[in-house]
Formats: C-alpha cells, structure tokens, sequence
C-alpha cells in the first residue's frame, strides 16, 4: 500500500466540508502524507469550525470535544521543541530543515516481529481518524486541536509484543544538521518517552499524522507523533524514529533532567503542584494577544478524561506517582 493510500481518509469519518475546506483540498493534502508536511506550513489558516453539539458516543469515548478550537495559526506558532529553539515562536521560525520524507522508525525490544519500517508501512491499514482533542502543558497552557491519525494500541499490535512488554518506549529524531537545537545541551538527546503498555493500548493514545486535516508542520513533530491527551504536553513525543518495547520504566528526557519536578506517568492532576508553579488552573490559548493574559480555568484531573483513564490507576498514589 503507497503511503497515499494509507492516509486516504474514508468519506464516513471525515469533518463536513462546509466546516473545513472543500473535501477535495482536503484530500489533496493528505494524499502526499509527510511529504507535504513542510508545505503546509506556508499555507493560509483553516477556517476553524464552529461549535457543535457531540454525540452521547463521542462523549463517552473521549474522541471529540465541543470546546472551541484553537486557532490552526496559534498551534502551529506557540510550540515546545527544543530541537528548534526553546523560545515558543523558534520551532515556526526555523528554517525547514526536517527532511520527512523517506521518514523510518525502527521497532525492537520485547516483541516477535521487530524491523526497520517506512512510515507508510508502520500505518498500513489503518485510516486516519479525526479526534478533537484537549493538550494541556505542564507550563500551563492549554489548546485544542483537531488531530489526525491512527490509534498507538492498533499500530503496536502488528508487532506482536511478549508477555515482558510492560512498557513502550519513544525516541526522536537528533540530527544537529536538520535540528539545530541539537547543538545546545538543553536536555540529553535524542528526547525520550514512554508509556506503561495499558497507556500505550489505551483507545485514546494517538499517532499523529496531522492537525486541521493537513500532514503535520514541522514545528509540531512531523510527520509522526504521539498524543496522549490525559497527560502534560510533553509526553507527546515528536519526530518518532525509533519504538521499543521494554519491561522496565524507561528513562525520559525531562525526568532524567529533572527527576524532582517531571514524574514519569504525568497526568494531568491539578492537586499536584509543579515545584514551582501551580497547577490548579491553566490559560487557553486563544490568540497571539491572549497567550500570556488569558483568563485562567480550571484544570481537570487527567485532563477531564477521567472517566476513560482513571480505572488505570486505581489504588495508586498520585501524588507520589506523579
């Protein structure tokens, strides 16, 4: 299956073409996948959709959200990507250098069918989703975003992992040449992540292939990201390159940094302050004027999707368990 196949998005699961741009444009732009994931970025703004009632099933489910979006202009230049640039606009403003295309990653570790695999084939099969999903930063911020991709759970699965495989762990790409935040000893590349493996096959963890119905911009991890909308921002590892599964915690980029202030689950919980600031309430992002004066609103344990993730942590401590 070519990789325009595999990003093709069925009729039945795509936004109405009176919310989002003509259904052809729409396609267009998948149809060539990461490849077009730098183009995109010098595209005009997406009319965002207009608030709509969600059905009893996406409520339960957790895939959509009637909150207003966030703006495609500001997800798209308010950004944390350290190989970029730590400022926020640095990820924007950075020369496109993130060659995507041919994009790899390599999956290993604690499964039976382990391989280097193109992108297109690691999602062969699956269509693209929609879901509207909340993001909320450990800096305390927070958006909305309309994402596009497969589900992690059902990508993971190809590869058969053992009994052993109690966690998953994610590497990005950490090439100074395309990333020149490389250069800088912010945190110690390549970024990591992981997941417990319930996490991992939860229904709502998501590999992100896009944003607004258009391949990911560089600035926000393309053209292959993860998205776990219960837990702080940078748990969604971008640029993807390599997936293992191990049976011990693996390290992570800000936990190694900080161990005292970055926990490894890192759900969103705002009775668990961050050393330094509170995480009881949060700004949502709604323009370049209202990023730093925004009124703040209350944050939701897990992000708000408690009643589909909190049965996951039961009996644990989540102060101590951060």
């Amino acid at each position: 299956m070519s990789l325009r196949d595999a990003l093709r998005i069925p009729a039945s699961q795509i936004t109405d073409e009176a919310v989002y741009r003509q259904r052809r444009e729409l396609l267009r732009a998948l149809a060539f996948g990461p490849a077009l994931a730098l183009a995109g970025c010098a595209d005009a703004e997406p009319p965002a959709p207009p608030r709509a009632a969600i059905t009893p099933e996406q409520a339960r489910s957790g895939f959509r959200t009637d909150e207003p979006l966030t703006r495609y202009d500001d997800i798209t230049s308010y950004n944390n990507f350290y190989e970029f640039g730590t400022g926020k606009a640095d990820p924007s403003t950075a020369r496109k250098t993130l060659r995507t295309s041919p994009w790899s990653v390599a999956v290993g570790g604690e499964c039976e069918r382990p391989g280097k695999f193109a992108l297109e084939d690691l999602i062969k099969g699956l269509a693209p989703e929609e879901r509207v999903y909340r993001l909320r930063c450990v800096e305390g911020w927070s958006m909305v975003i309309p994402w596009l991709g497969v589900p992690l759970g059902a990508v993971l699965k190809k590869f058969a992992p053992t009994s052993r495989a109690r966690y998953v762990a994610f590497t990005t790409l950490a090439d100074p040449v395309q990333m020149p935040g490389i250069r800088y000893r912010s945190i110690e590349w390549p970024y990591k992540e992981g997941l417990r493996i319930d996490e991992a096959m939860h229904p709502l963890t998501l590999l992100a292939t896009g944003l607004y119905g258009k391949p990911l911009p560089q600035q926000n991890g393309a053209p292959l990201r993860l998205v776990v909308p219960w837990k702080y921002g940078f748990k969604s590892i971008k640029s993807i390159v390599a997936i293992s599964f191990v049976e011990k915690m693996p390290e992570t980029a800000w936990h190694e940094l900080q161990p005292s202030e970055y926990g490894f689950f890192s759900n969103v919980n705002p009775a668990v302050d961050h050393p330094r600031w509170s995480q009881k309430t949060e700004r949502r992002i709604a323009g370049t004027a209202n990023r730093v004066f925004a009124e703040r609103i209350p944050t939701r344990l897990f992000n708000g999707y408690g009643p589909q993730v909190a049965s996951m942590y039961a009996g644990m401590d989540l102060k101590k368990w951060y």
